[in-house]
């Protein structure tokens, strides 16, 4: 079979690598886990050595499982998550960890090392910080860079360049230090829509020294994603991954812009200005384009041409998603028990819960009675959007004693309806502002099921709608690599020829469900606001 293409996506746990014909059929995949450090005052830690030793077995295994010679690959495109990135200048990995070793050599995106840079950057305002919507998290480069001078310096000093990880990704394959305009605009502060880095930005938040080497640590070379780059797949790079020397190499997306690029074309009578992404992870991240700059307070740009060519980019989303539902029931007193339950099964112990949920009400739109009176709010790790708060925390209400199943299920049923208002909220924050998506468009593992997307819809008040990919971020990878071999000729189009919508889940129309879910946001609400007080009201007593 010719004409195939290979999506590698890096997510926060893992390498996966998918084999896709033209039409973005998905022929296999594979998935190699990676390994991260946890250390405490918020440090998360990777090594990039692992990462691409990951990525090349995946690539090796998918197209063994795909059965295809390597010479039937005609294009391969990477994303991953907005983690950082040091190499020395002799391109080894440079430590950023307290540990000192080597190894540990990327800031992985979750990382609030740098949260006082954050909010230093933040207070000095400057007109940067308009395409960022209006403020820079600690989840950005910039004040990690920040934090690496003012607590490393040796290290700052000592290295060579500092990478994007889709943008290292891009470099271990072809020896490109071409940058991603996907990466830089969104998590550098470069301004895509000037075709330029803001010199006075660095010098005034403190880092004179990458304006006067010409930004040739952070990027001298941006071009927008799909562009090929260099010779394409090195031999070192193609021989780790079982591939052909000169596979064409398409300039990288971070791994939500590739879930938004393999899902908002799918329905082409709508576009994607209909159709807003909706990336449910570990985290979880919206991308709403629109034909103007439109600027959302607490949602990330406007970011011009990040994700769609040619339109701006609105992304906002949740720092803990899927991680915080699985917080919530692991850590619940009834969890030993499901979790037996669950391997008994075969199950994971999350879609054990779905499973008893969905035995018990036929109508999945029923399960908000299982919730009862508990509301979550789940800011374990500070408001990403819309309130752009990283002190932000996580509130629980409603909690008795009980330590049965049926309580575990009200904690399962009523984070999953939590995720889904803080999505309602990115929704109608954007709304209010210009930018208007009548629909979600779903990918991430934490999404598959078709209760979840329905009890998202209804939590939300929108369509949620799902293509007939299983894995919509792998594609958006591929799609980089079918253009960058010209097998298609622009991004927007291989959006629409090689995704489509496989179903919809509309909001639960029954009156009385609606007015649960209108009663049970209006709390969401006050809890977020009883946090903001009583944190700012702590900070002024200490």
């Amino acid at each position: 079979m010719a004409g195939c293409f290979i999506g590698v996506d890096v997510g926060t746990g893992s390498a996966r690598a998918g084999v896709f014909d033209g039409a973005g059929m998905l022929l296999a995949s594979h998935k190699q886990d990676i390994r991260m450090w946890r250390d405490a005052g918020h440090i998360a830690e990777q090594s990039s050595s692992d990462i691409w030793q990951a990525v090349c077995a995946s690539v090796r295994a998918a197209v063994a499982r795909a059965a295809i010679p390597a010479s039937d690959v005609r294009g391969i495109g990477f994303d991953a998550a907005c983690s950082m990135v040091v190499l020395d200048r002799d391109m080894q990995p440079l430590s950023i960890s307290a540990s000192g070793d080597a190894q540990r050599n990327v800031i992985v995106w979750m990382d609030h090392r740098a949260k006082v840079q954050a909010d230093r950057i933040n207070a000095q305002g400057h007109a940067v910080l308009d395409f960022v919507g209006g403020r820079i998290s600690p989840e950005m480069q910039t004040p990690k860079l920040l934090w690496i001078k003012e607590n490393m310096p040796a290290t700052f000093a000592a290295a060579g360049q500092f990478f994007d990880l889709p943008d290292f990704l891009t470099y271990a394959a072809t020896g490109s230090l071409t940058r991603s305009a996907c990466t830089v605009t969104c998590k550098w502060t470069y301004l895509a829509h000037e075709d330029r880095w803001d010199e006075s930005y660095f010098r005034e938040i403190g880092l004179p020294e990458l304006p006067a080497e010409g930004f040739a640590r952070i990027g001298q070379e941006i071009v927008p994603p799909g562009t090929a780059l260099a010779q394409g797949l090195s031999e070192e790079a193609a021989d780790g991954m079982g591939l052909a020397p000169g596979t064409p190499v398409s300039a990288g997306l971070i791994d939500a812009h590739a879930g938004g690029i393999g899902t908002v074309g799918a329905d082409p009578d709508t576009g994607a200005e209909a159709n807003m992404a909706y990336v449910f992870g570990t985290s979880a991240c919206t991308m709403a384009t629109s034909a103007k700059a439109q600027k959302v307070p607490g949602v990330w740009g406007p970011y011009y041409s990040a994700m769609v060519p040619g339109m701006w980019l609105s992304e906002g989303g949740q720092s803990a998603a899927g991680e915080a539902i699985a917080h919530l029931v692991t850590n619940h007193p009834a969890s030993a028990e499901a979790s037996a339950n669950a391997e008994r099964a075969g199950l994971s112990l999350q879609a054990y819960l779905l499973g008893e949920v969905e035995q018990r009400l036929p109508d999945i739109s029923d399960a908000v009675a299982l919730a009862g009176p508990r509301i979550i709010v789940p800011d374990f790790l500070g408001n990403r959007a819309p309130h752009a708060d990283p002190n932000a925390t996580a509130v629980i209400s409603g909690l008795t004693l009980a330590k049965d199943l049926d309580d575990l299920l009200a904690t399962y049923v009523a984070a999953v309806l939590g995720v889904g208002y803080g999505l309602r909220q990115i929704m109608d924050t954007q709304k209010g502002h210009g930018v208007r998506p009548s629909a979600i468009v779903i990918s991430g593992g934490a999404g598959e099921s078709a209760s979840i997307k329905q009890l998202l819809a209804d939590a939300s008040g929108y369509p949620v709608l799902a293509t007939s990919s299983p894995e919509p971020v792998l594609l958006g990878a591929a799609m980089l690599g079918a253009v960058a071999s010209g097998a298609q000729p622009t991004l927007t189009k291989a959006m629409v020829a090689m995704s489509s919508v496989e179903s919809r889940c509309d909001p639960a129309a029954g009156t009385r469900t609606q007015q649960i879910h209108e009663a049970r946001f209006s709390a969401f609400e006050a809890l977020q606001q009883v946090d903001r007080r009583l944190r700012d009201r702590l900070a002024h007593l200490v």
